[in-house]
C-alpha cells in the first residue's frame, strides 16, 4: 500500500512541516508518494528539504510533479528535477524548461559533500551575489564578500556535521506577505545528516545532561557557538551568519531533528524556539536578507536564547 503525501500549494519552511507530520505516522520503508501537482511555489527551502526527505527513505519515494506548467517550468530551472530523477520514482512527464531571459535564481540546487563543492559554489555565485545585493536590494556591493562568506560558512556546516551530503539553493523574490512587497535573498541548506545533537554528542570529555535534546543543542550551536571541533574558528559557521544578519536586519532559522531555533529580526513575528516537532534527520538551515530601505535597522528581536 501507498501512502499519498499531499505537498502544500505554497511550499516554504514553515508550510513543509505539514508534509513531516503525515510522513512521521509512516514507517520508515512504507511507500510513499509525494504528490505535487497542485504545488503553485515553492521557496529554496521547500524544494531541497523534498530532496532531503527522499533521502531519509528506506523504500524509494515516488513523485507527481506540478501541473501548472509555470510552477514545473520553475522547479525545472532550479534543477530540482535533475536530483528529484535520482531519488524518486517520476509518476507523470517532466516539465520543459523554458529559457528565461532574467532568473530570479541565483543558485540553481547545488550538491554540497566535501570542501571542494563549498568552493565551487562560491565561485559560482560571486559575481551574481554582486549584481543582486547592490541592484534589487539596495545593499553595498562590497557587502557581498561578507554574504560568500556567509554562504560559504553554511555551507560548511554540511561538510563538518552532517556525516552525508546535502544541498544548497539561492533566489531572490519579492515577498508580497511580509516586508510590503520588498525583495529579498534566501539561502537554503538542507541535509539529512546527523544533526546537531548527535554532533555535539561527540565532543571528547562531554558530559550528558537531563535537559541535552534538539532544542539545547540548537541553543549551544547556534547562539553560543559552541562546536565539536577543539580548534578555535572551526564550527562557527553559523556564528558568524548571525553577526552578519544582525546588522543587515536578516533571518536565520536552524531545525533539526526535532526542534528549530530562529534569530527573529523586528519584520517578522517567528517564535524563537520550537521544540515538539515532526522528527527530521539533520539540519535544514534558512537566511533570508531583506532589500534595504531608507530608515531600516538591523535590530533583531528573539534569540531563542
Amino acid at each position: 500500500m501507498t501512502t499519498v503525501i499531499t505537498v502544500p500549494p505554497s511550499l516554504d519552511d514553515v508550510s513543509f512541516e505539514q508534509v513531516l507530520d503525515r510522513v512521521a505516522t509512516l514507517a520508515p520503508d512504507d511507500k510513499i508518494l509525494v504528490d505535487a501537482r497542485h504545488a503553485r511555489w515553492a521557496s529554496p527551502y521547500g524544494l531541497i528539504a523534498l530532496l532531503t526527505l527522499a533521502q531519509t527513505r528506506e523504500t524509494r519515494p515516488a513523485l507527481t510533479p506540478p501541473e501548472a506548467e509555470e510552477t514545473g517550468s520553475y522547479w525545472s530551472r532550479t534543477g530540482f528535477f535533475q536530483f528529484a530523477e535520482e531519488l524518486y520514482d517520476i509518476h507523470g512527464s517532466l516539465p520543459r524548461t523554458r529559457p528565461a531571459t532574467e532568473s530570479n535564481v541565483l543558485l540553481e540546487i547545488t550538491a554540497v559533500a566535501k570542501s571542494g563543492d563549498v568552493h565551487d559554489v562560491v565561485d559560482r555565485i560571486q559575481q551574481r551575489a554582486q549584481h543582486i545585493l547592490a541592484r534589487e536590494l539596495n545593499i553595498d556591493a562590497q557587502v557581498s564578500v561578507r554574504f560568500i562568506m556567509t554562504l560559504s560558512e553554511v555551507c560548511q556546516n554540511v561538510v563538518e556535521h552532517a556525516g552525508r551530503g546535502g544541498w544548497v539553493a539561492v533566489q531572490t523574490y519579492r515577498w508580497r506577505h511580509r516586508l510590503g512587497g520588498r525583495r529579498v535573498v534566501q539561502i537554503a541548506v538542507c541535509d539529512a545528516g546527523i544533526g546537531f545533537r548527535r554532533s555535539l554528542e561527540s565532543t571528547p570529555g562531554r558530559v550528558a545532561t537531563d535537559r541535552w535534546d534538539d532544542g539545547m543543542a540548537l541553543e549551544e550551536a547556534v547562539i553560543r557557538g559552541v562546536s565539536r571541533f577543539r580548534d578555535r574558528g572551526r564550527g562557527q559557521g553559523l556564528a558568524g551568519a548571525r553577526n552578519f544578519l544582525g546588522k543587515w536586519a536578516g533571518k536565520l532559522s536552524v531545525r533539526s531533528g526535532t526542534a528549530r531555533i530562529a534569530i527573529v529580526p523586528s519584520w517578522d513575528d517567528d517564535v524563537p524556539l520550537r521544540e515538539g516537532l515532526a522528527p527530521f534527520p539533520g539540519s535544514q538551515v534558512q537566511i533570508t536578507i531583506p532589500e534595504r530601505v531608507a530608515g531600516a535597522t538591523g535590530e533583531t528581536g528573539g534569540t531563542g536564547a
